[in-house]
């Protein structure tokens, strides 16, 4: 796995790159702490998997870097590091696109674990009321992936009392796909994928699309530690 880590704080920047070459072998960091570094990287090696981003950097506004990044490298899932942990700022991060979002003043053993997640492709985003933001039939965030690892950390169709059908609206729904696409998919009328992300965001207790995903996220962080 390639990583491409950016912050403009050299101590943060060493220690996260040490920590995340020791959570599995075989993880390349290219650690960077700068907008136009990140950018020249990018251009010139275009196999980074993830990319963990901080919002706060010298020669760039972390959110402005992260929406280039979104439209210009769709396929690499981008994680926001921040010392905010504020409900405002998680919830930009992911309405342009982030996968997730690490407050920097998580404890080490937890910050680990979340990249451990985000690594294996799940969904982190700290503990918080979700509320609001986003109309139910808008496309979310295009940024969004569950591993299977992470699909088994999830509680069954069963429990959150949607059928199998609207289980795989779900994962599409948190893959970014459209309704358009998920009808698609799976072979179904538009206006019947709109009853079925209904009733998943109902089972979810959510309202929107941003919501589900930040539900999702805050539900596999239980179950994980339960485990």
């Amino acid at each position: 796995m390639k990583v491409l880590l950016v912050d403009d704080h050299p101590l943060i920047l060493s220690a996260l790159k040490a920590m995340i070459e020791n959570l599995s072998p075989g993880v390349v960091v290219n650690a960077v702490s700068n907008a136009k570094e990140a950018r020249f990287t990018l251009r010139v090696q275009q196999d980074h998997d993830l990319m963990l981003l901080d919002l706060q950097l010298g020669d760039a506004n972390g959110f402005e870097l992260l929406t280039e990044v979104r439209q210009t490298d769709p396929d690499l899932s981008v994680v926001v590091l921040s010392s905010s942990d504020r409900a405002s700022d998680v919830i930009q991060a992911i309405d342009l696109g982030a996968m997730g979002f690490l407050p920097k003043r998580m404890t080490t053993e937890d910050l680990a674990d979340a990249l451990r997640l985000v690594m294996a492709g799940g969904i982190y985003v700290p503990t918080m009321t979700v509320n609001p933001v986003r109309d139910a039939d808008e496309p979310a965030p295009a940024a969004f992936h569950t591993a299977p690892a992470v699909a088994e950390s999830l509680p069954s169709f069963e429990e959150l009392g949607i059928t199998p059908r609207q289980a795989d609206v779900l994962t599409l729904l948190l893959q970014g796909k459209s309704n358009k696409d998920i009808a698609r998919r799976l072979g179904l009328s538009v206006e019947t994928i709109k009853d079925h992300v209904q009733a998943v965001l109902r089972a979810l207790g959510v309202s929107s699309r941003t919501q589900a995903v930040l539900a999702v996220g805050q539900m596999t962080q239980k179950r994980r530690g339960g485990r």
